[in-house]
């Protein structure tokens, strides 16, 4: 599982020309499902995000997490984070999970997620959206739970 986080001061998600889903303050986290991930994948990530220390403390320092600043989180499904560039120039996708495994993954990762009872907003699964954000810092990271295991 794979997930690009985007420290923002405001993100939303319109699907048709509608807000779906927005945050002030907070995160938005890209999220890419592959075969082989799992629930424990799910919750790992979700933990990971929730618990991630980017935000200033009172020394200028990142030390805070969502909590300690009132942040929260929109999350976004792209499989596109398992797009293959190695050959040609057309990406392969077949990495990406298909919908009957990604969609209850994302599903679970959303549940815990919530269950940190930040503010959670989403897209859709399978959705053609439109994501409007405003970057903070910038602060961008990548967290794929293949590479942080295997440490």
């Amino acid at each position: 599982m794979r997930a690009l986080i985007q420290r923002v001061s405001r993100a939303s998600v319109a699907i048709d020309g509608a807000v779906h889903g927005e945050i002030g303050r907070g995160f938005l986290v890209l999220l890419g499902i592959t075969d082989g991930d799992t629930a424990d994948d799910a919750r790992y990530l979700a933990d990971k995000i929730v618990k991630c220390r980017v935000f200033e403390d009172e020394n200028g320092k990142m030390n805070r997490a969502l909590a300690d600043v009132g942040g929260g989180l929109l999350i976004v499904s792209q499989f596109t984070l398992y797009g293959d560039c190695k050959k040609g120039n057309r990406p392969s996708f077949t990495a990406a999970a298909r919908p009957e495994t990604a969609v209850p993954l994302y599903e679970a990762f959303i549940a815990r997620c919530r269950e940190s009872g930040l503010p959670v907003g989403t897209g859709e699964f399978g959705a053609d959206m439109q994501v409007d954000l405003c970057n903070d810092g910038p602060v961008t990271l990548w967290m794929d739970t293949a590479e942080m295991r295997a440490r």
